[in-house]
């Protein structure tokens, strides 16, 4: 399966717990099950109590059919660019395709170098960031061996796998690291649960799309993917967003209407749902694959 450049896509946030594994594996299944196109893990390896992010996407991908996987996203830092390589296009012919790069500087730098990882500052984590995209990809898809001596990764006569590479998704929050965005990158995920409506993606989007001009790149072809938290309630709410103007929920069709218009309005590409705290993840996850997203796709169709 390879993921579709302009389809509209839904997907779910799944847990990294440990304790939590055999759930976890059950909600992708559900997933998958129900049509969903993609599941995302976080990446967080310094937390004894979370799941390494790529053993969970294996495991998971293992178990099921269709929906891709993503870390949302890579803790760059941890793993260097050329092993990352390997394992995405190891996932990528495991999976028949169904994976996606998840790509992020590096954030918590306190909890990196407790890794032993060294410090980078903010401008060296951006430039890594675009050192490794570039990398990767010239690491994918068969062609010529590749030697590399870049400011932060060298690599001398490496054979590229003959496995084409997965679209690229960052995680991009500064106006350094969304101009890498628009410069190589094939989508975007807005941090803090940004959605369509709020100031970050109206001051973030407009960077993307002059690095992608300035490079000669359509931005349109750079999708925006939206990581959507929110209650599903049996009847509407009065009020879909709070008195800042972020979406806190409501009933199936209050969510269909909602997610249709950031659709054929604001050129949305893709939403994944985040079950709130305290209710059962099966309970969300049914009614938002089993309900909200049939009426989108139909509304879109």
């Amino acid at each position: 399966m390879t993921i579709p450049a302009r389809k509209v896509l839904f997907g779910v946030g799944i847990s990294t717990a440990v304790g939590a594994a055999q759930e976890t594996l059950r909600h992708a299944a559900q997933a998958d099950r129900e049509g969903l196109d993609l599941f995302t893990v976080s990446d967080h390896p310094y937390f004894a109590d979370r799941l390494d992010a790529y053993s969970l996407v294996g495991v998971a991908l293992g178990r099921t059919t269709n929906i891709a996987g993503l870390v949302s996203v890579t803790n760059l830092p941890s793993r260097p660019a050329p092993m990352l390589a390997r394992t995405i296009t190891s996932l990528s012919a495991l999976a028949e395709g169904r994976i996606v790069l998840g790509m992020g500087a590096g954030g918590l730098w306190d909890d990196i170098a407790r890794l032993g990882l060294p410090r980078l500052g903010p401008g060296a984590a951006v430039r890594a960031l675009e050192e490794a995209i570039i990398l990767i990809r010239a690491l994918c898809g068969g062609g010529d061996r590749v030697t590399f001596d870049g400011e932060f990764y060298q690599v001398t006569d490496l054979e590229p796998a003959p496995i084409p590479a997965p679209p690229v998704w960052t995680g991009s929050v500064g106006p350094k690291s969304l101009a890498v965005t628009g410069r190589v990158a094939d989508g975007w995920i807005p941090g803090h649960a940004a959605d369509w409506l709020s100031p970050r993606y109206r001051d973030s989007r407009p960077v993307i799309d002059q690095a992608a001009a300035e490079t000669g790149r359509d931005p349109r072809d750079i999708a925006t993917i939206y990581n959507i938290p929110g209650v599903i309630t049996p009847r509407p709410l009065a009020a879909t967003r709070d008195r800042e103007g972020r979406w806190v929920g409501g009933s199936v069709e209050q969510w269909a209407e909602e997610l249709t218009g950031a659709v054929l309005e604001h050129d949305a590409s893709g939403f994944v749902y985040f079950p709130p705290d305290g209710t059962p993840t099966d309970l969300a996850l049914g009614r938002w694959a089993g309900e909200i997203v049939p009426a989108i796709r139909k509304a879109i169709a």
